[in-house]
């Protein structure tokens, strides 16, 4: 859906997207800041799911109604938008108070395989059931798909009980100041930001977050004109787009699943983090030297594939060693606020460069040296991340 606006629409209306997106999410961080600090995590997280499930019933009533108001599907388009962030972020910050360093390298890959297979089904399912249903009424089977999902909050949150508390297991017990999953996270609505300008490795964070999703962003747009104009049918692109995201989805879960986590072993985490951004600065110089619609077609899919199997799970690593209120109220933002800010700014910087006459492949020459600043923040921050792992280890 998004390769496809960024060709009808051009920039303006993948800006409009990314704008929208962000407002709604910066009204959204003070309230998870105020749900996170009056209850424990054992009790938001589903109070979270059953949000979103209302939303789904509540969007299902209103197309049942055919209310078929234009501000009624951008309203959904938005939230969508704001869904598939809020609720990836959220279960990731879950996955890092679950696990203790060593384990979230063993399994960060093969727990991120079952969000690809999700990615493969939930096409596969849709395009099957559509033809049966009214598709307004796979909205219900998505909110159906998500209580599911609170079940297996509530079974994991029983488990880690069970096991001796969040991440650090029994051999390191809690940190310092951690609450258990019967207290609330406490602090400040915005504690999570405060949090954050105090904090150089979450900084740092931010500022990976930002280079990823600028230079995703710029290979988007360049993504579209040279798609634009390699074919005139519709169909065709429709087509290409559909191969290529298969070619991501299979080769993504094939390297989550038998490479990741060896990975992660072979290199250690700092070079896991650089390794993506010097692949992809690689990608950019070929961009500058020829900018065909084979070499777009080859960086996207090694780009995207490369991000969901390697850079994704290694990046949620980062925050296994942080505190609760870290892992849950910054992270938060970082994935929501930062993440879709950074889009939002990528749209009007790349507008920007081609306002200033610059061409597509000048465009992908100047982003190789910020690809090799986004693997050095990365190799850092790895080292930084083992350093704090280490520290916790040997604390008392």
């Amino acid at each position: 859906m998004r390769d496809e606006m960024a060709i009808a629409g051009g920039v303006d209306k993948l800006q409009w997207m990314f704008s929208g997106t962000f407002v709604v999410m910066l009204a959204a961080v003070p309230l998870f800041g105020w749900v996170a600090r009056t209850y424990a995590p054992g009790r938001f997280l589903p109070y979270v799911y059953y949000f979103f499930i209302a939303n789904l019933l509540l969007f299902f009533v209103l197309f049942e109604s055919r209310i078929t108001h234009a501000y009624v599907a951008r309203a959904f388009f938005i939230w969508a938008s704001v869904f598939n962030l809020f609720i990836v972020s959220v279960f990731w910050s879950f996955m890092a108070d679950t696990f203790d360093n060593e384990q979230a390298k063993r399994l960060f890959g093969v727990i991120a395989a079952g969000g690809t297979a999700g990615a493969i089904t939930g096409p596969a399912l849709t395009a099957a059931l559509a033809l049966v249903f009214d598709p307004t009424y796979l909205l219900l089977l998505s909110a159906v798909f998500l209580g599911w999902a609170v079940v297996c909050i509530h079974r994991l949150t029983a488990w880690r009980r069970a096991r001796g508390g969040g991440s650090g297991g029994r051999k390191a017990g809690r940190e310092a100041g951690d609450q258990n999953d019967e207290q609330p996270l406490g602090g400040s609505v915005l504690a999570g930001v405060q949090k954050i300008t105090r904090s150089p490795y979450l900084i740092g964070i931010c500022l990976l977050m930002l280079l990823f999703t600028m230079l995703a962003t710029f290979l988007y747009f360049q993504q579209a004109a040279i798609v634009k104009a390699s074919f005139d049918d519709p169909a065709s692109r429709t087509a290409l787009f559909a191969a290529m995201d298969f070619s991501v989805n299979a080769l993504t879960i094939l390297i989550q699943v038998f490479l990741t986590s060896r990975i992660i072993k072979w290199f250690g985490l700092s070079w896991t983090l650089a390794l993506i951004p010097l692949l992809l600065g690689v990608g950019f110089a070929a961009l500058a030297w020829a900018s065909t619609l084979a070499v777009i077609v080859a960086v996207q899919v090694l780009r995207r594939a490369g991000n969901y199997a390697v850079m994704r799970p290694a990046r949620e690593m980062l925050y296994v060693v942080l505190t609760k209120e870290e892992k849950y109220k910054s992270k938060n933002f970082i994935d929501t606020v930062v993440y879709r800010g950074g889009d939002a700014v990528s749209a009007w910087v790349y507008t920007g460069l081609q306002a200033l006459g610059m061409s597509a492949g000048a465009i992908s020459l100047a982003a190789v040296p910020l690809a090799g600043m986004w693997a050095g923040i990365g190799f850092m921050l790895g080292r930084r991340q083992q350093e704090m792992s280490d520290e916790k280890e040997k604390s008392p």
